[in-house]
């Protein structure tokens, strides 16, 4: 699916990193397939995978892209740097995305200044009931809460989330592409410059696999990469100098 121009001539193209996932993606396609406004360009990143991933993104009619490097943030980025659109948004494999996500996401960020992103939560789906609480009520809204208060602006979140071309343009010569061992999507969140605007809207929801809360090796695996991810990005940017950073630009544009 080549990008076009199917919402008043803004193109949004939607990125999808995966391995070895062919019926979690199955599903997410054919939900994309639905939008009340559809993508102008769905791209695929495959990192190597070895089932039928390539089958179903040729009988979708999506374009998929094979990177060998190891990991999401070098398979994400490579989505975003081949991404076309005016807007990129970005799902998980395991996504679930309602019917008027994507009409959702160009509204917000057409009403936003040209640097801006947006982001929203999950509904977990796949465990039983208190899992899918916790996954909910601790474990994400302590992503947004504790990784808000240290960014001093909200996180993105990898599973649901889009931003401007121009944002990608001016951050995607800086993130992490060669380390597996990094979140993505944190790490893009601490890339943002202070004239760049996250906004978080709690009712803008998809659905997301419970797989990493349904073992402790996979709990313990997250956390793990989110040590790994804070320590990668200290040593670049100190978080006290990057908030110092932030306050000073508000009070300039004050």
């Amino acid at each position: 699916m080549g990008a076009g121009r199917s919402g008043g001539g803004v193109a949004v193209s939607v990125v999808i990193p995966t391995r070895n996932d062919a019926r979690m993606l199955e599903a997410c396609l054919e939900l994309l397939s639905r939008q009340t406004r559809p993508a102008d360009e769905i791209i695929v990143v495959d990192n190597a995978s070895t089932d039928n991933t390539a089958g179903i993104c040729s009988a979708a009619g999506v374009r998929r892209i094979p990177v060998d490097v190891p990991g999401i943030p070098a398979t994400a980025a490579a989505g975003f740097d081949a991404a076309t659109g005016d807007i990129i948004a970005r799902l998980d494999t395991d996504s679930r995305p309602p019917a008027d996500w994507l009409e959702r996401i160009e509204a917000e960020l057409a009403a936003a200044d040209h640097l801006s992103l947006v982001t929203g939560p999950g509904e977990f789906y796949g465990a039983g009931r208190w899992v899918r609480w916790a996954g909910k009520h601790v474990f994400l809204a302590g992503y947004f809460r504790a990784v808000g208060f240290l960014l001093g602006h909200p996180p993105v979140y990898g599973s649901n989330f889009a931003l401007r071309r121009d944002v990608w343009q001016e951050i995607g010569g800086h993130v992490v592409r060669t380390n597996a061992d990094v979140h993505d999507d944190l790490d893009i969140s601490y890339h943002l410059r202070p004239a760049m605007t996250v906004i978080y809207d709690r009712t803008l929801t998809v659905g997301v696999s419970s797989r990493p809360l349904t073992s402790w090796a996979s709990f313990r695996r997250h956390m793990d990469m989110s040590l790994t991810t804070f320590r990668v990005e200290f040593k670049e940017e100190p978080p006290l100098r990057r908030r110092l950073d932030r306050l000073r630009a508000e009070r300039l544009q004050a």
